[in-house]
């Protein structure tokens, strides 16, 4: 079995295979967004007018997709891992783009009842199972076609296009505020959202089979003669590098959940803030700020090649304990647009020491053999437990009057990620990607 991967062969291919990878990326996470930006105009769609629970309800669809993603990363994980990342990419967006379309053209509860609300949960778990592999795939992916000394600013694309497809469920939103009447966007202009989404993908189909694939072919070809039958193998994951796959879930819980509060709860804030005669500037502010923070992210990275992963997940840590009570409590005060807009861009400055490198970070505590697969499913677990219950747990704490009891759990699990972030990492030394040898030797005097 080959354990390195396929080395970038210069900066310029290096680009290019990372504008790809991100691109489908970016199509990906579109899906999973237009999903949570669209929410409050299709969800009397598939539940009763009269139903005062149809918000929790729709959120708690958002975070049951969740449940899929371990499935998910564990499947395109030991795919990605024993066949090549590509393939696993390109099957994953081909999924997700399939179940956006079935959406689309769901029939709503008026026609067929509760068979709507299923059909919109089945087509969820599939899309949570496509994001569990396209988070851990295309986070191997990007780092490993990244050159040394450039991988916190290459992989930092990774989120680029992750909170692009943010931006662009936002901008849809945006354009459909400013042409359409609001009864339009709930009767059908969701439905184009989504159908969006799904068209976009058989461009990125065609670019995924462009872009060069970072496993090494002796590796894949050991898989399929018979001679490797360790990798993407759970007993391998649970077995040498169960510490790392331990470390990757405790680093990604502070920061999953951070993120799903500041970039998708804070959103949500504003725009109920701002539901009446202020649609169109919630909508606005949300683009902006959501825009900014995608430009944050090579920047971010670029600075974690200079001073070290470790100080910029400090810096979000110590930023994340002190400032989650004002990008919950303080901002849903608010009632001018210009303090909610200060608001969103300071914390999601905070976000940014998470955002732009962990993808990075994860893929640099794995061997090649194990990386697509621990990387996916130490981010899906915690993904799933802290991340994708967050607007679910924000919308019941809010409904029940209980907004300190939710800001007291954030805080804490930043605070164990942070205390991480302080004692199990450091900035320089021995990784993965840069001293295959070195780590295996370690490993192997465990």
């Amino acid at each position: 079995m080959s354990s390195t991967s396929a080395p970038p062969t210069s900066l310029r291919r290096s680009v290019s295979n990372t504008l790809k990878g991100s691109a489908g990326n970016l199509v990906e996470w579109f899906d999973v967004y237009v999903y949570s930006v669209f929410a409050i105009y299709f969800e009397k769609q598939f539940f009763a007018e009269d139903d005062q629970n149809s918000s929790i309800y729709i959120w708690a669809i958002f975070a049951v997709t969740f449940l899929m993603r371990p499935v998910g990363s564990w499947y395109f994980g030991r795919f990605a891992d024993r066949h090549g990342r590509r393939l696993a990419l390109t099957i994953s967006v081909s999924m997700m783009a399939l179940a956006s379309i079935v959406i689309a053209f769901t029939p709503t509860r008026e026609t067929i009842g509760a068979g709507a609300a299923i059909i919109l949960v089945l087509c969820r778990l599939l899309q949570g199972f496509a994001t569990g592999g396209e988070y851990g795939t295309s986070a191997t992916y990007m780092s490993e076609a990244a050159i040394p000394g450039r991988r916190g600013f290459l992989s930092s694309f990774h989120y680029v296009t992750l909170v692009g497809g943010h931006v662009l469920a936002q901008a849809t939103l945006l354009i459909m505020v400013l042409a359409l009447p609001q009864d339009a966007i709930e009767t059908w202009g969701w439905r184009v959202a989504f159908g969006l989404g799904g068209i976009s993908a058989v461009v990125v189909f065609w670019l995924r089979q462009t872009m060069d694939e970072s496993l090494e072919k002796s590796s894949i070809d050991a898989v399929r003669e018979g001679r490797d039958t360790t990798s993407g193998s759970i007993k391998e994951l649970f077995g040498p590098y169960w510490r790392e796959l331990l470390l990757c879930f405790l680093v990604t819980m502070g920061g999953t959940l951070a993120f799903y509060v500041f970039s998708v709860n804070g959103p949500k804030i504003v725009q109920t803030n701002f539901a009446g005669e202020s649609k169109v500037s919630a909508t606005v502010i949300n683009l902006i700020a959501l825009t900014i923070l995608m430009l944050l992210q090579p920047l971010g990275g670029w600075l974690s090649d200079r001073v070290g992963r470790k100080s910029l997940l400090v810096f979000f840590g110590v930023g994340g304990v002190l400032f989650s009570y004002v990008m919950i409590v303080t901002l849903k005060q608010q009632t001018s647009e210009f303090a909610a807009f200060g608001i969103l861009v300071v914390g999601f400055i905070i976000l940014t020491g998470y955002t732009s490198i962990n993808a990075v970070v994860k893929a640099e505590l794995f061997p090649t053999h194990i990386r697509a697969l621990g990387v996916g499913v130490g981010y899906a677990l915690a993904n799933s437990i802290f991340g994708g219950t967050a607007p679910l747990l924000y919308a019941a704490a809010n409904e029940n009057e209980q907004i300190p009891l939710f800001v007291g759990y954030a805080i804490v699990t930043i605070f164990v990620s942070l205390l991480v972030y302080i004692f199990a990492l450091r900035n320089h030394g021995d990784n993965w990607l840069d001293h295959e040898k070195a780590m295996r030797e370690k490993v192997t005097s465990r």
